[in-house]
């Protein structure tokens, strides 16, 4: 990480405090709630399935502006929403456009419920990958399209998300940034990579879900084919580690992805 982008960690890191989520968890989660719900915009983007259907949060700043698109995981954002605005809020303040892409086609989330083990799971994913990153490439060209656009944009993705993400970024050369939180390539593409975007991975390495060598082979594949990649470990946290309500590491993964993405996108 650069020494601009060290020095904007630790500046959001006085924001997002131990205190804050520990001590005053309560009002932050009612901040966020109530931020995020009065800047958000629904919209939907022509896509191959069916329209990708996004929740819009605009940064408080005029001009031409920098925008990141969020990929869920698994299970959709509605389960944890409030752990996903609080990104899109960290993301608004520097001055971020943020996305959030329901990029499932219309019987991906039923079909996903009814496979009964993680093997068919597997299969039906390592199925759908080209079709998801289709569909988030269209949500670039939607995003790119606007008129408040600087041109400037980024995949943030969790856990499933975060394949898509890369195996987007992957193929699409629009992608100036890349962040994953416990995620991979998927391996049917990873032998097909010839670039990628600079890369930050977070993951904690008791993850049982998405095991900690898929985001080192990740960030080795990118470094592969000349991407800058890092990787942030979080010793003993889970899956999922950062939609903990009362965990100091929620706020330490987020201020690393909004110094990431200032850096890469507002900075650049």
């Amino acid at each position: 990480m650069t020494r601009q982008g060290t020095r904007a960690v630790a500046t959001l890191m006085r924001m997002i405090s131990r205190r804050n989520l520990l001590g005053g968890g309560a009002a932050l989660l009612a901040a966020s709630r109530a931020s995020a719900t009065e800047l958000a915009e629904k919209l939907d983007v022509p896509a191959s399935e069916g329209p990708v259907a996004l929740t819009r949060y605009t940064a408080n700043e005029a001009g031409k502006r920098p925008a990141v698109i969020v990929l869920h995981g698994s299970r959709g954002f509605e389960l944890r929403l409030l752990a996903y605005q609080r990104y899109a809020d960290a993301l608004t303040a520097v001055g971020i456009d943020v996305f959030l892409a329901r990029y499932y086609g219309p019987a991906d989330a039923e079909a996903l419920q009814k496979l009964g083990t993680s093997e068919k799971r597997e299969a039906y994913e390592d199925g759908r990958y080209g079709v998801w990153a289709d569909r988030v490439s269209s949500t670039v060209t939607a995003i790119l399209a606007r008129p408040e656009s600087s041109g400037r944009l980024g995949l943030l993705g969790f856990s499933l998300g975060g394949f898509v993400a890369a195996a987007t970024a992957a193929r699409d050369e629009r992608i100036a940034a890349l962040a994953v939180l416990y995620g991979g390539m998927p391996e049917k593409i990873a032998s097909h990579v010839k670039r990628m975007p600079p890369l930050l991975e977070l993951h904690g390495d008791a993850d049982r879900n998405v095991p900690l060598a898929n985001g080192v082979a990740l960030i080795k594949l990118a470094k592969s084919v000349g991407a800058e990649a890092d990787q942030i470990t979080y010793p003993g946290k889970p899956h999922g580690f950062d939609f903990s309500d009362r965990d100091s590491a929620t706020g330490d993964a987020i201020a690393h992805v909004v110094g990431f993405f200032k850096t890469r996108l507002v900075a650049a």
